[in-house]
């Protein structure tokens, strides 16, 4: 008998890549390889990610069956979309009456990038590769995440939960405290992998989430295993088990590569 279909999902910053970066460790991509190729066990992967839009080589490493962005909301399975959160104009209106001097703002829709920089601050270098506008120019029926920028940003956070607690809000918060991000309700991570999940047949006792910070919480909550990179305390309780950082996550994935290979296939028997 051969054994069920495994899903390991990953977030990107501080789990699967370094905070910020581009490219998949050496020994992560080998470990990742070495899993989809496994004789009698079907190894499926899934991004599930901040991010709208995951780095060529993390796309090249994983081979993923399943990418979700914009933490959770936007969903593509074997390359077709799937499902896509939008802001009501409504709530986006809520969302965007922040009230903060001098933070910096930005909506992220399908087609591009719309930000309100403070005055003298320079344009990151990710955004400057990236089409984007003015954030008045922005969509009032399309815009799929807000992110803010600001020191004061918890106290808006808190405010906007007391008003709309049906929008997603994570950030505001170690390890990102002066960063929050909001989705549209039921745009989170555990959706995410449940909708996955079910759309490639894995049961999700057979799923494994890997995450790092307060977003991933919801993901490594469902799972049927969690697996917390780093000590944010948030996350403890709820992981199965810890990996230091990105840069020993190869080793643990090459651990379960060893354990899947000489563990028995359900029903099997010995002479």
């Amino acid at each position: 008998m051969s054994r069920p279909p495994l899903l390991l999902a990953f977030d990107l910053d501080g789990t699967l890549i370094p905070d910020g970066g581009l490219l998949v460790p050496a020994d992560t991509r080998q470990a990742l390889a070495r899993l989809r190729d496994l004789p009698g066990q079907k190894v499926l992967t899934a991004i599930i990610t901040g991010r709208d839009t995951p780095p060529a080589d993390v796309l090249d490493a994983a081979r993923p069956d399943a990418v979700a962005t914009n933490n959770g909301g936007r969903i593509e399975i074997g390359g077709e979309l799937h499902t896509r959160a939008v802001f009501s104009q409504e709530d986006l209106q809520a969302v965007l009456a922040h009230g903060l001097d001098d933070a910096r703002v930005i909506a992220f829709a399908e087609e591009q990038v719309y930000v309100d920089l403070p005055e003298g601050t320079p344009v990151p270098e990710w955004l400057s590769r990236r089409p984007h506008a003015p954030l008045a120019a922005a969509p009032t029926d399309r815009v799929q995440k807000v992110g803010f920028y600001h020191p004061g940003i918890r106290g808006w956070r808190d405010a906007l939960a007391d008003t709309h607690p049906h929008l997603v809000m994570t950030g505001a918060q170690e390890p990102y405290t002066d960063f929050l991000t909001v989705t549209p309700a039921g745009a989170d991570k555990g959706a995410a992998l449940l909708a996955i999940a079910q759309s490639l047949g894995v049961d999700r006792a057979h799923t494994f989430a890997f995450g790092d910070s307060d977003n991933d919480l919801a993901m490594l909550q469902v799972a049927g295993h969690a697996v917390q990179l780093g000590n944010l305390p948030l996350l403890r309780p709820h992981a199965n088990d810890t990996v230091d950082g990105p840069g020993a996550l190869g080793t643990y994935l090459n651990a379960l590569a060893d354990r899947l290979q000489t563990e028995p296939a359900p029903g099997a028997t010995h002479a």
